[in-house]
C-alpha cells in the first residue's frame, strides 16, 4: 500500500509544545500505562493541571510521568518548581474552580475523558501533543471506531456537497465513522449524512456552544446519535485561532482525511496539512481547472494527495491499518500498555 503524504507549504509549521519541566531526550512520550479509569479525586486533579499556567500538554504529561498521578504531581509541584533553575512560578487551579467547570460541564451532559483513561480516542492519543483533556457528548465508543474525517469549502457547490453526501454514506456503509467541524457546506452535509452510520463533530468552541448558530438542529441531531467533542471548557466561545487547534484534533482522530473542495487559501488546507504531519492519508476529489473551490485539492493532489473518485478509494487504502490497528473502547481499563500497540503509520507512538 502507498504511503503518500502532504508536503507542507513553507509558511506552515506544526506548533511545538512548551518548555517542559523536565529535562528529557523525549518530550513526546506516551502518558503512563496501563491506562486506567479514573476516581473522581484524580479526575479533578487532572483537571487543575490543564487549567494552571505554564502547564501545557506535554509539561501535564512528564509530571503525570514522573509522578505517577495527577493528584501525586499537585503535591510535589512546589518542590519540583524549586527545583527548576530559572522557571517560572505555576499558579495553580483551585479545587473550586475545577469543581465549578465539571459541575458545568456535567450540567450540558459533557463527560471529561482526559489522555490516560481508556475512552480517550486512541488515535489522536498517537500523536505528538494530544490534547490532555476532551469533553465528550453523546456516544463516546464512536471515538475508537474507524474514523475518517471529510471537511471542504464552506462556500460548496451543490456538487461538492452531493460529492461529500456520497462519500459520508458509503463510508458509514464500510463501518467507517464520519468525522468534521460542524460547519456550513461540506462539514454538514458530510455529518448529516452519516447520522444513521456516526458522525463525531469537533468543535472550537466549549460544550453546548453551537457554532455557526443555524447548525442547532444538526448539533441536536449529533448529539442523539453520535458524539460531540471539544477540549474547550464551559461556556468557552471560539475565537478565530482556536479554528485550527480545533482542526488538528479532527485530523487526529482519523485514521485519514478526505477533502472535498477547498480554495488556495482556507483553513480546509490547515487539516489536511495537520494530518500530513501526523501521518494520516490525505485524499482529495479533484475538481475543475477554472473553479476556484478546486484550487486547493487539486493543488494537494499535485502535492502528493491520494486522488480520490469514490469511496472504495479510501477504503482500500486503510484496510490494511484498520485490520490491525487496536482501538481503546470506553469503560475497558485493562487494554494492554500503548508501547505493546503497533503505532499508526507515521505517527509517534
Amino acid at each position: 500500500m502507498s504511503r503518500v503524504s502532504v508536503k507542507p507549504t513553507a509558511s506552515f509549521t506544526v506548533p511545538k509544545p512548551p518548555s517542559d519541566l523536565f529535562d528529557t531526550d523525549d518530550p513526546y512520550r506516551p502518558a503512563p500505562l496501563p491506562i486506567a479509569a479514573l476516581d473522581d479525586r484524580e479526575r479533578l486533579a487532572c483537571l487543575r493541571l490543564i487549567r494552571s499556567d505554564t502547564i501545557g500538554p506535554a509539561t501535564f504529561r512528564d509530571l503525570i510521568n514522573h509522578c505517577g498521578g495527577a493528584q501525586a504531581a499537585i503535591d510535589a509541584l512546589p518542590d519540583l518548581i524549586r527545583k527548576r533553575a530559572g522557571g517560572r512560578a505555576t499558579t495553580l487551579c483551585t479545587v473550586e474552580t475545577a469543581e465549578r467547570e465539571l459541575e458545568a460541564a456535567h450540567r450540558l451532559g459533557a463527560v471529561p475523558v482526559f489522555t490516560i483513561e481508556p475512552g480517550y480516542p486512541a488515535a489522536l492519543a498517537a500523536t505528538e501533543n494530544p490534547p490532555p483533556l476532551l469533553y465528550v457528548t453523546g456516544q463516546a465508543a464512536l471515538l475508537n471506531k474507524p474514523i475518517v474525517a471529510i471537511v471542504g469549502s464552506r462556500d460548496c457547490s451543490a456538487a461538492g456537497a452531493t460529492v461529500a453526501r456520497t462519500f459520508a454514506s458509503d463510508l458509514g456503509a464500510e463501518g467507517y465513522v464520519i468525522v468534521s467541524g460542524l460547519a456550513r457546506g461540506i462539514d454538514a452535509a458530510a455529518h448529516r449524512a452519516a447520522l444513521r452510520t456516526g458522525t463525531i463533530a469537533v468543535h472550537a468552541g466549549g460544550p453546548g456552544t453551537i457554532y455557526p448558530p443555524e447548525h442547532r438542529d444538526l448539533y441536536a441531531e449529533i448529539a442523539a446519535s453520535g458524539c460531540h467533542i471539544t477540549e474547550q471548557p464551559p461556556g468557552y466561545t471560539p475565537r478565530a485561532r482556536d479554528f485550527p487547534r480545533r482542526n488538528r484534533i479532527i485530523s487526529g482522530v482519523a485514521l485519514a482525511v478526505l477533502v472535498v473542495e477547498a480554495a488556495q487559501r482556507s483553513g480546509t488546507l490547515t487539516t489536511a496539512r495537520f494530518a500530513a504531519e501526523q501521518g494520516r492519508d490525505v485524499f482529495a476529489v479533484p475538481g475543475h481547472t477554472l473553479d476556484p473551490r478546486a484550487a486547493g485539492t487539486n493543488q494537494l493532489i499535485k502535492d502528493g494527495a491520494i486522488l480520490a473518485r469514490d469511496a472504495h478509494d479510501i477504503t482500500v487504502e486503510l484496510g490494511p491499518i484498520v485490520g490491525h490497528t487496536p482501538f481503546r473502547i470506553a469503560g475497558v481499563s485493562d487494554a494492554p500498555a500503548r508501547s505493546e500497540r503497533p503505532p499508526l503509520a507515521g505517527t509517534v507512538a
